[in-house]
């Protein structure tokens, strides 16, 4: 029997858009797959070595706010938070720290340890050698696990993947 194959092409770079690629890529390598993803345009900041994902609410009308704080009666209600509140100089690091410390206290993993995860896994990880030029991104800004090519490149590996998804 041949092994699964999936196939992720990841465009986004925020922290909420950084974990359905690399938690979907850990379970599949969990389950034995063999994985692939294509990081292009802003999901290039996944593959930095510094990566320091934030999230921007503003962009995000969905986005309850919850407050990781205080009794469980407090930290159960959803926040409407205006748009006007949304643009206040500071927000954007408020909401990003409110979220990691909500991750954190549920135990999930950081981006950081599942992009580990599946490293290790064997993941193929490729950054899109057109947006890297475009971005004027240098090899030497990404983690050494990842390789570099075009669309050509991922097409090759996506043509016969058994799953294909764009996030």
């Amino acid at each position: 029997m041949t092994k699964k194959r999936i196939a992720f092409i990841a465009t986004k770079g925020t922290l909420d858009w950084a974990y359905p690629p690399f938690v979907l890529a850990s379970a599949a390598i969990a389950m034995g797959w063999e994985v692939g993803i294509f990081f292009t345009f802003y999901g290039l900041q996944l593959l930095l070595k510094d990566f320091d994902g934030k999230i921007s609410p503003l962009g995000n009308p969905a986005m309850p706010m919850k407050i990781p704080f205080g009794p469980e009666s407090f930290r159960s209600i959803d926040w409407p938070v205006p748009n006007l509140v949304k643009i206040l100089p500071g927000f954007e690091q408020m909401a990003t720290s409110m979220m990691k410390k909500t991750f954190e206290q549920k135990g999930v993993s950081s981006i950081q340890e599942l992009r580990t995860f599946c490293v290790e896994g064997g993941a193929n990880l490729i950054a899109c050698q057109m947006s890297m030029d475009v971005f004027g991104y240098k090899k030497e800004e990404f983690i050494p696990e990842c390789s570099f090519g075009g669309a050509a490149a991922f097409l090759e590996f996506a043509a016969e993947a058994d799953v294909q998804l764009f996030i």
